[in-house]
């Protein structure tokens, strides 16, 4: 039975600079989060951490986005998302943001004002981090907590397996592989990448790794590929040991072995951003040539992919009732 109070779908995500000049404040916010700086004692000294990160990194991350016409993409395709998955669910889909524009305390005073009772908060990570969903589920409950907003709240931790999930990721590695001659499909290493964490995440026992590889063996038994297979991990930050082996390190190992084709498959992000306009699909594809991999391609990223909006709309209505 559907229940009749008025219910929304909030779609969280991290956010990225709609602008050069909006580096470093977003790195600022991010380097900001207690759940990313994570220390004894971290509330007397994180927010001059952060300031001197962001204005040490700011510079090479402006560079990148430069190269991938000067903002992320990533509010616009969300919002693509959203709009999709309200046609499919009949219900209104705002997006929250982490680290930038709309942010959490710009989208709960609409949800009020609108006389929102009960939300469906779904986060844009399959799979369940402290520091991705975990972070973005802390900032709704401080902000509600500042506003005495109270709706009923579900939150979707994790569907790092559902079966329209892994359909699209099946569905866009076979769009990479219809780009291949085929003659030299045999050939293709399909190279899972995720985003990193550190090991400190891991040895504290929080689940993402252990969904991610859950991923992506159910993606390989699904998708019947007949192809070698490798998973790995990118976008390390700082000093800290973190998730081996890294993808540089993947594609150097396949390179020594005498692969020539990959195709990098973006296992835990749903839509393109810096990762992989950038690090994935610029960075690391003059590194794979550099190596002598001579065919490198990377998985469209699911964005509006019609299975993974069903997984969503599936996600969210199971909630309302």
């Amino acid at each position: 039975m559907v229940t009749s109070e008025r219910t929304a779908i909030v779609l969280l995500q991290l956010g990225g600079p709609d602008g050069p000049g909006a580096v470093e404040p977003f790195l600022y916010n991010l380097f900001c989060d207690p759940d990313i700086i994570d220390l004894p004692l971290a509330f007397l000294f994180r927010k001059p951490l952060a300031r001197l990160i962001s204005s040490k990194r700011a510079p090479k991350v402006q560079e990148y986005y430069r190269n991938i016409g000067g903002r992320s993409p990533i509010l616009r395709l969300t919002q693509r998302q959203a709009t999709a998955l309200a046609t499919r669910t009949g219900m209104p889909v705002h997006v929250a943001m982490r680290y930038w524009h709309p942010m959490t305390d710009a989208v709960v005073p609409r949800l009020q004002q609108d006389g929102i009772e009960r939300v469906v908060l779904l986060p844009l990570y399959p799979q369940y981090s402290k520091s991705t969903t975990g972070s973005a589920v802390n900032e709704w409950n401080r902000i509600c907590t500042r506003t005495r907003y109270a709706p009923a709240v579900s939150v979707v931790e994790e569907y790092c397996e559902h079966p329209l999930l892994i359909r699209a990721l099946v569905e866009n590695i076979g769009i990479a592989l219809r780009r291949v001659p085929a003659p030299d499909r045999p050939k293709v290493h399909l190279v899972f990448s995720a985003h990193g964490t550190p090991m400190k995440l891991v040895r504290e026992g929080d689940p993402y790794q252990g969904q991610v590889v859950r991923t992506y063996e159910a993606v390989v038994r699904e998708g019947q590929f007949g192809l070698r297979h490798h998973l790995c991990y990118q976008s390390k930050v700082g000093p800290q040991k973190w998730l081996e082996p890294s993808l540089l390190q993947t594609l150097d190992r396949l390179a020594d072995e005498g692969a020539t084709h990959v195709i990098v498959v973006p296992v835990a992000f749903v839509s393109d951003h810096s990762e992989t306009l950038w690090e994935i699909n610029i960075e690391v594809r003059r590194h794979a040539r550099s190596r002598g991999i001579r065919y490198y391609d990377m998985m469209p990223a699911l964005n509006t992919n019609p299975s993974f909006i069903g997984a969503l709309a599936d996600l969210a209505q199971a909630r309302r009732s």
